[in-house]
């Protein structure tokens, strides 16, 4: 047996958090830092001098011979650009290893090489690094030694956002001032932080790294383009927290200790429910904390599948016909004395402040439903969205049974008596237990489901930032916060408490047509939502328009958030993504099909000929071979017109000038000639020898790991 790993003891060493700065820094340095991050102060250079000399040396003690200030540009990725410690040789030949305040607090990468939506030119390169102390440093040992990773948000020399960090803190900032001003006409005055509270679950599948290297398609655009399904999928649902096997699990052991180290609370994981996918789920963390946390485990688990062998696909549909991956964002808000603000409590109806806190996220759900869908749009999640576990693309929320009664005796009657019990659950065998209830039930179909004393909104997809959807979230929340205290605050005394009941009621009932509690995935709903006005943003390309309303507008400036040019640079920015993935998607099918696929099926047709004819030439029937060889010919020729089709519609897209209308091609032209090469493709798959085929096949892909 190996070392037994002490799971508390090795937690957070590569971490430069509280413990850390206590132990290192001078009592005053520490103190100005913490009141720093508390009340969010500027930081003079002379203490920035002091910390970033000990966050230095205490590097240096973990092996860091580099410095990188770690943020995340409009890519869907994390930059860094490394610097070592040293500075100029001395006389002596020896170097100093030096690191200052000024370059931990600031640094300058290129602005102009990160997309911009116009806010840089190429020959206004000037950007700005700005440290997140909000978010701890750490250590990253890697194959490049250790490098002192700092936290930080992205700006150009114009002050433009850049970056994914830069609107989440300003996001943060607007909830946490209309927290405050909420709870303080509920008589809360000691309470000086509120802060979103953040859980994202991490799905992800893992492949073979052999046959991963086989699949342009999975090289070059993280799905397969071509596939045609093994005879048994996810159908049995044995993978669903099946035993995990030993090579999975070596590899989870191993992300597990990564992640622990440098202070990612990774908590569970277990197999999801098709063949090779798996999920991990952190425990919560301050929202600008969780989400460069995420990222750290969507780099860990790249990066220790190579180390086993294998390639971790983080594709929202790697594979046609089973699940696709999410990720799941549990969203709550909490003040600095613990204090969640979505928690109902034993008895809801009586909690006026929930009830309060509850219609407002309705009213910001509903009035913003548009911006919600929009920051879970992406290329992969349209090919998840509406089925196997994703929620639909229409928003809705999801209470259950207990608030949902509650919503409704305050909708009648502008009063709530009672709230429903949960009960306890009979097994009817005398030696287990009888479960203790809850009072609802859950929802897998709803992509805004309030479970428990959190909304978890289930429409992000696996690869994504969980940036965008915390920032739409923290701000149109502040928003309904905001508006209902500017009527609150004018009331006093026993006004106070019916103002408070009436406006609980009005946000019920002007804002319940966005409260589902059945089956997001029936063709009922879609007939239903159509009825309530709820919108149906079916795609990415149709989603991005969310970002330039005049109401979005409006909503983002009101709480600078984004201005109107951040706003317009990023939907420009969205279009031209969407655009150049689909076409190297195109690209890639073109190079596979008439290099690889075609090529492989006209020498199949060949030995099937030549079969035929010693078949015939022996005096046997060859009525069996002859057919098979018409079926591939009919496919093959449909598969080359299919491809000469695609070839010419990606040209014609490519001479489209970049933005919304090229978007709109590749969604609405390129995207079905895609599906129209695929479909006689992998129907040859089904009826070609696979000695013959070109590539791993599903099966190989999805059960052999």
């Amino acid at each position: 047996m190996g070392e037994v790993m002490n799971v508390a003891k090795i937690f957070g060493e590569d971490v430069f958090n509280d413990t850390v700065m206590q132990e290192r820094l001078p009592k005053k340095v520490y103190r100005d830092l913490k009141k720093m991050i508390q009340e969010g102060k500027e930081l003079d250079l002379a203490t920035a001098d002091v910390i970033a000399h000990e966050m230095k040396e205490w590097a240096i003690e973990k092996g860091a011979t580099h410095y990188t200030h770690w943020f995340q540009p409009l890519t869907g990725v994390t930059a860094e650009k490394h610097d070592s410690f040293i500075s100029a040789p001395m006389e002596n030949g020896k170097v100093l290893m030096s690191f200052s305040g000024k370059e931990l607090i600031k640094g300058e990468p290129d602005a102009s090489s990160f997309p911009s939506g116009g806010l840089r030119a190429t020959f206004e390169a000037r950007g700005y690094t700005a440290w997140d102390c909000t978010s701890p440093a750490f250590v990253r040992h890697d194959a490049a030694g250790a490098t002192l990773c700092i936290p930080t948000a992205f700006c150009s020399y114009t002050g433009e956002a850049l970056d994914q960090k830069t609107p989440l803190l300003r996001s943060m900032q607007a909830i946490n001032e209309q927290s405050l001003r909420l709870i303080r006409l509920f008589g809360n005055t000691t309470a000086k932080k509120v802060t979103p509270s953040v859980g994202p679950e991490q799905e992800y599948f893992l492949v073979d790294a052999e046959k991963f290297m086989q699949r342009k398609d999975l090289i070059y655009t993280g799905r397969t383009l071509f596939g045609a399904m093994p005879p048994k999928g996810q159908e049995l649902d044995d993978h669903y927290f099946g035993t995990i096997r030993q090579r999975i699990a070596g590899f989870m052991k191993d992300v597990n200790e990564e992640l622990w180290k440098v202070g990612v609370s990774a908590k569970t994981q277990h197999n999801e429910v098709a063949p090779a996918q798996h999920e991990l789920a952190p425990i919560y963390a301050e929202c600008n904390v969780a989400v460069d946390h995420n990222h750290l485990v969507m780099q860990t688990l790249k990066r220790i599948a190579s180390q086993h062998g294998m390639k971790c696909l983080l594709h929202e549909k790697p594979f046609a016909g089973v699940n696709g991956s999410g990720k799941h964002n549990n969203w709550s808000l909490t003040t600095d004395e613990g204090r969640n603000l979505l928690e109902p409590g034993k008895a809801p109806h009586e909690n006026i402040q929930f009830l309060l806190v509850l219609t407002c996220v309705l009213k910001a759900v509903d009035e913003h439903a548009d911006l919600l869908r929009e920051s879970a749009a992406d290329p992969g999640n349209d090919h998840r969205l509406g089925a196997n576990e994703a929620p639909p693309a229409i928003i809705s929320v999801f209470l259950g049974e207990q608030l949902e009664d509650v919503i409704q005796q305050l909708i009648r009657t502008g009063e709530a008596t009672h709230s429903l019990k949960g009960g306890a659950l009979e097994t009817g065998v005398d030696t287990l237990p009888d479960v203790k209830k809850d009072a609802t039930d859950r929802n897998r179909t709803s992509p805004f489901a309030f479970t428990g004393n959190k909304f978890e909104f289930r429409m992000v997809g696996s690869r994504d930032s969980i940036a965008a959807p915390n920032v739409v979230l923290n701000t149109i929340v502040a928003e309904a916060f905001a508006e209902a205290c500017d009527v609150l605050e004018q009331a006093k005394g026993e006004d106070f408490h019916k103002a408070v009941h009436d406006l609980i009621k009005k946000y019920a009932t002007e804002h319940h047509r966005i409260v589902f509690n059945g089956d997001g995935y029936a063709d009922a709903w879609v007939a239903e939502a159509e009825r309530r006005g709820l919108p149906n943003i079916k795609s990415m390309v149709e989603a991005i328009s969310a970002l330039t309303t005049d109401k979005a507008i409006r909503l983002f400036e009101r709480f600078h958030v984004f201005t109107e040019a951040e706003l317009l640079s990023r939907a420009e920015i969205k279009y031209e993504n969407y655009a150049k993935i689909i076409n190297i998607e195109a690209k890639t099918m073109i190079d596979m099909a008439s290099k690889q696929i075609i090529p492989a099926i006209m020498k199949y047709t060949k030995t099937l000929a030549d079969t035929v004819v010693a078949v015939k030439e022996a005096g046997a029937d060859a009525s069996v071979q002859s057919e098979a060889l018409a079926d591939v010919t009919a496919l093959l020729k449909e598969a080359s017109g299919a491809l000469k089709a695609l070839e010419k519609i990606t040209q014609e897209a490519g001479t489209m000038e970049e933005g919304k209308e090229q978007a709109e091609f590749f969604k609405f032209r390129v995207f079905p000639a895609m599906d129209a090469l695929r479909e006689p493709v992998d129907k040859l798959e089904m009826i070609v020898d696979k000695e013959a085929w070109p590539m791993p096949s599903y099966g190989d892909l999805i059960f052999e790991v």
